[in-house]
């Protein structure tokens, strides 16, 4: 009878204790998750580094992103619940990874909110090298066009690392982001390179394409 009993009482049983340990871990889990995304919008808004030269925690400043995170800690009690008393130690979302995801998928937001508002729109292409601090070559690619209030706008897209900057390379770099981003070359109505000599070709090649698909389309 009594083994008949426990078994009637629902709430006790294995399952259900786990499943309510599960949903508590994963609420702590996406508050420590939105406390470093709301974090890095910040740091991300102001144009700050995020890291410091000596993250530990007897240091007196650990760098912008741990400061503003603890800061935020004290002014929050959910997430300084999720951080002090259900926060394991390998699940703080505090780890350099975990910031350059968020800020991978900040950039990701951003450049599809810009080709949302570019559509099917003209625009003219900027390219301009961009060498980072271990000297490789990489582009830097903005792109120029008119919104629906009639605002020129130019948008920073994104940087490519190239191998080499012969003018063939760079071109089929810029290929593949195009075809990445969706974008049509009937859409570009003008190029601009900075006087690089090197992009000459690169710019004949286009040209060359441009005319070949407007006398290759039925319009």
């Amino acid at each position: 009878m009594k083994k008949c009993d426990d078994l009637l009482r629902r709430e006790q049983h294995i399952d259900v204790a786990w499943n309510h340990h599960y949903e508590k871990a994963k609420r702590a889990y996406f508050t420590r998750l939105n406390g470093s995304i709301d974090t890095a919008r910040l740091l991300l808004k102001q144009g700050l580094p995020f890291r410091g030269h000596d993250e530990s925690k007897n240091s007196n400043n650990k760098g912008n992103f741990l400061e503003f995170y603890d800061c935020l800690v004290q002014h929050d009690i959910e997430l300084n619940k999720a951080v002090t008393t259900n926060a394991a130690g390998n699940s703080c979302m505090l780890a350099p990874e975990i910031q350059r995801d968020i800020v991978e998928c900040f950039a990701n937001e951003v450049l599809h909110s810009i080709l949302d508002e570019l559509g099917n729109d003209v625009f003219c292409l900027l390219v301009d090298e961009s060498r980072d601090v271990s000297c490789k070559e990489q582009m830097a690619v903005v792109l120029r066009y008119v919104d629906k209030y009639g605002i020129v706008k130019e948008r920073f897209v994104g940087l490519v690392h190239v191998a080499e900057t012969t003018s063939s390379h760079l071109k089929s770099s810029i290929d593949s982001l195009f075809a990445k981003f969706k974008l049509s070359l009937k859409q570009v109505r003008g190029q601009g390179y900075d006087g690089a000599s090197n992009m000459r070709d690169t710019n004949c090649a286009f040209i060359l394409l441009m005319y070949e698909k407007m006398v290759d389309s039925p319009t």
